[in-house]
């Protein structure tokens, strides 16, 4: 695949120090291709689960804005009243993709975390009737694009090769990069100093280590 690119939002305003991105990688381009398509989903519904932090709700955010009433998006879904749920499920399908339009449910739930445990046997049948979408950790080039992503959302300037010094160093996984974004943002602003390598190997070390100098 090419090399990732961004997505602008049309809740930008929620973004603290500038327009929240979604980053497109190998790793949700086809949950991006699924989600512009719902009248293609099987029963009208289809499911979105991925690890924490992979962007799911701004995906759900950016999906509605694309497809107004016609796209219902329930978050946080394995949070929720089964029963509730699977009335849901029901109307959709009395509603049709024409009247009723079609349901995203988004759960914050992956194969780690045991993924979304439902109790309802009737709702788990039609969960897994539906359009199945996962969100996969990042890759290299993801996680690149992601650092940049993260610090421009907070209004933070990174040093000429950051992306190169941080992604072997980290791990592949959407919630550390935040982590470790905003611990430099964090020690940045605590030394009044701009974010070069030295803030950088202080944020490493303060979140795993003097080992994690070293590269993974």
């Amino acid at each position: 695949m090419s090399e990732p690119s961004q997505i602008a939002l049309p809740l930008s305003a929620r973004a603290p120090a500038g327009a929240q991105r979604i980053v497109v990688g190998d790793a949700n381009a086809a949950v991006i291709e699924a989600l512009q398509a719902p009248e293609r989903w099987p029963f009208h519904v289809a499911v979105l689960t991925g690890p924490p932090r992979a962007g799911k709700s701004l995906l759900g955010r950016w999906a509605q804005g694309l497809h107004g009433d016609m796209l219902e998006v329930i978050d946080d879904a394995e949070t929720l009243d089964e029963t509730a749920l699977f009335h849901r499920w029901n109307a959709v399908q009395q509603g049709g993709t024409r009247e009723g339009g079609s349901l995203l449910m988004i759960a914050n739930a992956d194969d780690e975390h045991g993924g979304w445990r439902i109790a309802l046997p009737d709702l788990a049948s039609r969960i897994g009737g539906s359009l199945q979408l996962e969100v996969g950790a990042p890759d290299d080039l993801m996680a690149g694009e992601l650092i940049l992503a993260h610090a421009e959302q907070r209004g933070l300037a990174l040093a000429d090769g950051a992306v190169d010094y941080l992604v072997p160093r980290t791990t592949r996984s959407f919630a550390a990069i935040e982590v470790l974004v905003a611990a430099i943002d964090r020690i940045s602003l605590e030394r009044q100093a701009p974010a070069t390598m030295s803030v950088w190997r202080a944020a490493l070390e303060a979140l795993h280590g003097p080992e994690q100098q070293r590269l993974l």
